[in-house]
């Protein structure tokens, strides 16, 4: 079965982080990917196998030589699109920037950085960590005493790749219609804050602290957090509704009428603490056993290898040799990990010699 991207054409220049992801995702459903790198760098973090790469082919380029540059133009007017994530300008200083494919009007040409083509700090270094500084909201994430990233999740992947993937998708749509392609400016920085649209709302409304840890859905609440178990496990309670807290209240052998009003946020801190002296009480799993797939909506914090391993996981094949499977699933064209090679620049253009569909 071929992927619903069958057909469709990438040229991505090799990156970290954001731009191989997006690449990996176009690449999961169907996109014929080749990856643009500079010689003996095919594995841009040096690792023997980054899961980033799979899926796609790739050519070793030199950029910054004549022939290199021409390589890489003829090959990228056979493509639907482009990824790339240098700095601004890096690309037009090549001589490979979005007006130097004059000849090819439907390109769609994607573009990720942090701080995006322009504003003030376009020019400037950054990581997922500053970006996410700067949207606001790492204000808001870790415990009380400090803000922590979540990992680089939340930037690069979530505010970063997610909305280049997307950008290109509906520059492409559009590009079929209009046969006009388009440059897709994304940043993380713009990306984060469009993803914390329901925070923004909330807040606007009153309902969310600047403080960390004092909102409904930041740990604060006790029935939305994480509880220590006796083995030095954890268990994660998401019993919001009415309903999910009364079946967790009668697994924990509380009545919920007897207890102080949940909804009273001066009553959270005793909450937890009466929570949390009874999950302690009993190991992780003891609790998973009871918890887990009930209506208390609550469940086991598992590690990445546990997590492999949950029947759950097992039983819908979330994870494989080459990582995690490709998502979202597609009912007519699901999406496949396919395989990758050396390429040289004369076989790749030869296999894009056809005219693009």
């Amino acid at each position: 079965m071929m992927g619903a991207l069958d057909g469709l054409r990438v040229v991505e220049i090799a990156g970290l982080g954001p731009t191989p992801f997006a690449a990996m995702w176009l690449a999961d459903h169907g996109a014929e990917v080749i990856r643009l790198t500079r010689p003996g760098t095919a594995h841009v973090l040096g690792m023997q196998r980054d899961l980033l790469d799979r899926g796609r082919d790739w050519v070793e380029l030199d950029l910054k030589s004549p022939a290199g540059r021409d390589a890489a133009r003829a090959l990228i007017c056979a493509s639907d699109a482009l990824i790339e994530g240098m700095r601004p300008g890096a690309m037009e200083r090549l001589g490979l920037g979005p007006q130097d494919f004059p000849d090819h009007p439907a390109l769609v040409y994607g573009r990720m950085t942090g701080w995006g083509q322009t504003g003030p700090l376009a020019q400037s270094a950054g990581h997922d960590i500053t970006y996410l500084a700067a949207t606001g909201i790492l204000s808001g994430l870790g415990p009380a005493e400090q803000p922590l990233p979540p990992m680089n999740l939340l930037g690069d992947f979530g505010g970063g790749a997610m909305y280049l993937v997307a950008g290109m998708l509906a520059a492409l749509l559009s590009a079929r219609v209009t046969g006009r392609g388009q440059v897709v400016d994304a940043a993380i920085t713009d990306g984060v804050p469009h993803l914390a649209t329901m925070i923004w709302g909330m807040r606007a409304e009153g309902q969310w602290s600047d403080a960390r840890t004092a909102n409904l859905l930041d740990g604060a609440a006790p029935f939305y957090t994480t509880y220590r178990c006796r083995d030095g496990g954890w268990i994660a309670v998401g019993s919001i509704e009415p309903q999910f807290w009364a079946r967790l209240c009668a697994a924990l052998d509380l009545d919920p009428v007897a207890l102080p009003d949940r909804m009273d946020r001066g009553n959270w801190p005793a909450l937890r603490g009466i929570l949390a002296t009874i999950f302690a009480t009993r190991d992780r799993d003891a609790w998973a056993a009871e918890l887990e797939g009930t209506e208390a909506c609550a469940g086991p914090v598992l590690s990445i290898p546990e997590a492999a391993a949950h029947p759950h996981n097992l039983a819908r094949g979330v994870h494989g040799p080459d990582g995690p499977a490709p998502a979202p699933r597609l009912s007519q064209t699901p999406g496949a990990i396919g395989p990758g090679s050396l390429l040289t620049i004369d076989a790749a253009l030869a296999r894009w010699a056809t005219p693009r569909r």
